[in-house]
């Protein structure tokens, strides 16, 4: 925990294509950092998943002041802000609006989790970073309590989909075909991790 705010920054290791160990720190984000989440906006690997820049950045502002209940975060590498993730509560989206748009909504609990993140600096796409910062995001969630949590890639990235494979996450067979253009997966929460 930092000071008076009561929300703890997450640290982890993980190795690295120079086999170094890599940190990973993951900390809220505020309004200071809507300059540099616009810059990863902006780059070619990141407008190719995510919407137009200023219309994301209208959610995210809504997401830090507290209008929408999804909750963002910075993640860095070794020190360096690397990217954006985020946790959004599935029970907030079932509603007529949503599951309109995205039905597979109301197969989930309503207590589920969701999770999405984006790799900011290209330079550290495919080292394992994705799946390094991922898994430490989701053992946070669950050491809160979440059983279901899910990420839902385009399941035409196929780089993503493999670096949440690597971070214990599978798509779930009872929905497959039924989800749009979404690869809805699953955390596979073992038993070890609930009794800690």
């Amino acid at each position: 925990m930092r000071g008076n705010d009561p929300t703890p920054v997450f640290k982890a290791g993980a190795l690295s294509r120079s086999a170094k160990p890599a940190r990973y720190d993951i900390r809220p984000m505020t309004v200071t950092d809507l300059p540099l989440m616009r810059r990863w906006l902006e780059q070619p690997h990141v407008r190719e998943w995510w919407g137009e820049p200023e219309t994301e950045l209208g959610y995210i502002r809504d997401m830090i002041e507290g209008r929408d209940t999804t909750r963002p975060f910075i993640f860095s590498v070794n020190g360096e802000p690397a990217g954006y993730i985020q946790h959004w509560f599935i029970g907030h989206h079932q509603n007529e609006t949503w599951i309109a748009d995205h039905p597979w909504l109301a197969e989930l609990p309503s207590e589920a989790i969701g999770v999405d993140l984006t790799i900011g600096e290209a330079d550290l796409l495919s080292r394992g970073v994705g799946s390094g910062v991922l898994r430490l995001f989701t053992e946070r969630l669950v050491a809160e309590g979440y059983r279901t949590i899910i990420i839902d890639p385009d399941p035409e990235n196929g780089r993503a989909v493999r670096a949440y494979e690597k971070a214990g996450y599978r798509a779930i067979p009872r929905l497959a075909g039924r989800t749009g253009d979404t690869l809805l997966m699953q955390y596979e929460v073992n038993e070890t991790e609930t009794q800690q």
